[in-house]
């Protein structure tokens, strides 16, 4: 058997549909399993266990839906079988309807059912993870059981008592606001003054990034990594540390998937449906303290920035680093 999947668009949905990709292997161990992903998302892929090859897909290369199609039609020739469409989007139906695999599966939404030949019901209030799992459950009709995100970084040496952070996210309402982090910097290094703080980030974050550190009281202790990796470099130095404090973001799911300690912030975001998904070495922090959460919207319209993100309490989170960096 031949399968394709299209994985998603964003960091931490490639981690998490990892449990899928997992689980397709595990239900059909002797297929050819391929991939399509975001060109830019191209490193990560290759650190997803039981994949056989990987297509890149760019869509400055290929535009909207006629690009979508044209893309699709340059896999014909691989004769699939089954193509799983992870992102719910009429674009993503439309390339598997131009593979020509003979089954196409997939939630359907955005109007694509018509090009899908197994179009699936999405389980509501449940884990994004879970929801792709949903698609391969009703496609094979047997229950997914212990599944896990996981890939596969390369074996690094821990640097001491090294904190990482990541106070970014592509949605400024789960990004911490500049004072508050700030704030919370100061705490953090002045609890565990031992500790190196390794900030992270994407080349978009390097502005915001610099003004976070030049307010801080002490920068003797900061390391500044923000645009400075790739994504498997990423991996490679969040393997380096003791523990991740990070906003609800692509780099939690990653550390997640590593098996390193995450310490995950959430306001706007919904942590039933995007938190890192493997339990052990995880706490979920939420302040709670407005009516509004979780709102799930990308810019925060009440407030102007995200004020669920500056209730977070200082306190909770320098405990909670502190659990997972004493018993390192």
């Amino acid at each position: 058997m031949k399968i394709l999947i299209r994985l998603p668009n964003w960091l931490g949905d490639v981690v998490m549909s990892t449990a899928f990709t997992a689980a397709v292997r595990e239900r059909y161990p002797n297929a050819l399993i391929d991939v399509i992903i975001k060109k830019e998302l191209g490193s990560i892929a290759s650190l997803i266990p039981g994949i056989n090859h990987i297509h890149l897909f760019s869509k400055k290369e290929y535009n909207g839906l006629t690009g979508a199609y044209a893309f699709g039609k340059t896999l014909r020739r691989h004769h699939y079988d089954v193509f799983f469409s992870l992102p719910s989007s009429i674009s993503s139906a439309t390339m598997g309807w131009a593979t020509q695999s003979r089954k196409r599966v997939g939630f359907g939404s955005e109007g694509g059912f018509f090009l899908l030949t197994n179009v699936c019901r999405r389980p509501k209030n449940v884990h994004r993870a879970t929801e792709y799992i949903a698609l391969l459950e009703q496609f094979s009709g047997q229950t997914v059981n212990d599944s896990a995100v996981k890939l596969q970084a390369a074996e690094t040496e821990k640097v001491n008592r090294r904190i990482i952070i990541n106070f970014n996210s592509e949605a400024t309402s789960r990004r911490m606001p500049v004072d508050k982090a700030v704030e919370l910097l100061d705490a953090i290094a002045a609890n565990f003054k031992d500790a190196t703080l390794t900030l992270i980030g994407g080349p978009k974050d390097i502005t915001y990034i610099d003004e976070v550190i030049t307010a801080s009281v002490n920068t003797a202790g900061i390391e500044n990594y923000c645009g400075k990796t790739d994504l498997k470099g990423l991996a490679s130095l969040l393997a380096s540390g003791l523990v991740l404090l990070s906003t609800d973001s692509g780099p939690a799911h990653l550390a997640n998937s590593i098996g390193l300690p995450v310490v995950a912030l959430f306001g706007a975001g919904n942590e039933l449906n995007t938190s890192p998904f493997n339990k052990h070495n995880l706490t979920v922090l939420r302040a709670g303290e407005l009516s509004c959460e979780p709102c799930v919207r990308n810019t925060c319209k009440l407030y102007g920035v995200p004020r669920c993100m500056q209730l977070l309490s200082n306190n909770q989170i320098i405990q909670s680093l502190a659990k997972y960096i004493n018993n390192a």
